[in-house]
């Protein structure tokens, strides 16, 4: 958790936006590729990779905004 607690709200924010939501149009990968695990369809290893390339960004901001949130609160 102490390398989570390093990495500044900021940057995370910025990743989540840009690598996260790349590519912008037609629709954001991020959103594509959670359709696909919904309908069963994510089983090629590339769209996996993808999945977890867009994915990881969002990820690392929601457990740094609950670590923040929990030591807040203690």
């Amino acid at each position: 958790m102490a390398l989570l607690d390093q990495i500044p709200l900021n940057i995370l924010i910025l990743a989540a936006l840009t690598l996260g939501l790349a590519p912008f149009l037609p629709e954001p990968h991020i959103w594509e590729k959670l359709k696909m695990l919904v309908a069963g369809t994510l089983t090629r290893p590339i769209d996996i990779f993808d999945f977890l390339m867009h994915a990881t960004p969002w990820v690392l901001l929601i457990a740094k905004l609950v670590r923040m949130a929990v030591t807040r609160q203690a």
